[in-house]
Order: structure tokens, then sequence, then C-alpha cells
């Protein structure tokens, strides 16, 4: 009688998420393979709006280097303020101007939903991107509404 190995667990995030679960970005693909690879391994994101998407997911995961290494070196803070009382619920799309791999800029327009002690609201900004040394970067941002 064979014995079955147990299944391995998939890699866990420091902020509990697991390689298999839902992307928090909203695209229908697993976290590992979808703003994990980017926030774990040498990928780089193709297109601004994949950066962005990527991007809230590390605000989601609290995952401060990679947002400090995919902001602009001349916008870029020193560190990232995570706010504990804050929990990020979802991110809509809503418009994006170039930002493709022809491009070397673009403008993606999002509105990213959150709980703040208990209290839902939403962040609705114009980002800018541009390519620093070949790979997407996060510029600055322009609140909308």
């Amino acid at each position: 009688m064979s014995r079955r190995k147990p299944r391995p667990t998939p890699p866990v995030r420091p902020t509990g998420i697991a390689a298999d679960a839902p992307c928090p970005c909203g695209l229908p693909a697993a976290y590992g393979g979808c703003c994990g690879r980017f926030h774990q391994g040498p990928a780089t994101a193709p297109t601004a709006e994949l950066l962005m998407r990527s991007r809230y997911s590390a605000f989601v995961v609290r995952d401060e280097p990679y947002l400090l290494r995919t902001w602009a070196p001349g916008t870029r803070p020193a560190d990232v303020d995570f706010d504990p009382g804050l929990r990020w619920a979802g991110l809509d799309i809503e418009d994006t101007t170039d930002g493709s791999a022809f491009h070397q800029q673009g403008t993606v327009t999002f509105r990213a939903r959150f709980r703040q002690d208990g209290t839902a609201g939403e962040l609705h900004e114009r980002s800018r991107f541009a390519r620093h040394e070949g790979a997407w970067v996060y510029v600055d941002g322009e609140f909308l509404d």
C-alpha cells in the first residue's frame, strides 16, 4: 500500500496572501502568476496598466521594497507609510493612455476602494508613468473628484 505525499503548501506573503489566492488587482489570475511574479522576481510589468495593478497589489500586501523600486527616482519618497487602519478593497481601471511596450510614457486612471477604521472610502486618481532604465515606474498622480 502506497502513501500519498502531502500537497505542498503554496508560498505565503508576509501579509498572508498565498500564491494561489486570487490576485488583489482584480484580474482573473492567481496572485503568484499575476502581480506576485513582479513583486517576487526579476520580471517587470510590461505596461503602465500592469504596473499600476501590481503597485495596487503591493499596497494590499504592504510590499514597501517593490513600491519604492517601481517609483521614479525624482519623486520617490524615502519610505512608504502604511496606515494600519486602512484595508484596500478593490481596484477598477477606468482609462489608460499610451503606456504600452511602444511608449515611453503613459497614464492610468483608476478608482481604488478601501476601508479605513471601518469607514468605506475611495481613491480616484490619474497616475503618470514613465520608462526608467527600460522599466515602467510610477511618476506621480493627480487626485480626481
